[in-house]
């Protein structure tokens, strides 16, 4: 069992900077992909970022640039430093697991954070 809780969100200018926290419960998390997805109103689920094995990284178009997903093993924590932030990356930012190789699709991910609101004014 997995347990992830998301912390960091909050409101922030165009153009302003957030580090989202996801601290993970379990002995495993090493073994773990671990993924950033974001939801907003009436929006489906999409992929913003993943991080899995040592350091491999993989983003969605829109943020690929701006945002970087980190993780530190000791903590068992996956980070995402989000720069340059925009209106559009207004959402409820989620934080996923899974033990097996990285994907955009969010069903595939078993284990969920309760979500953290980022809102970027104009």
């Amino acid at each position: 069992q997995v347990q992830l809780v998301e912390s960091g969100g909050g409101l922030v200018q165009t153009g302003g900077s957030l580090t989202l926290s996801c601290a993970t419960s379990g002995r495993t998390f090493q073994a773990y992909t671990m993924g950033w997805f974001r939801q907003a109103p009436e929006t489906e689920r999409e992929f913003v970022a993943a991080i899995w094995g040592g350091r491999n990284t993989a983003y969605a178009d829109s943020v690929k640039g701006r945002f970087a997903i980190s993780r530190d093993n000791a903590k068992n924590t996956v980070y995402l430093q989000m720069n340059s932030l925009k209106p559009e990356d207004t959402a409820v930012y989620y934080c996923a697991a899974r033990p097996g190789p990285w994907s955009r699709s969010p069903g595939v991910y078993g284990y969920w954070g309760q979500g953290t609101q980022v809102t970027v004014s104009s």
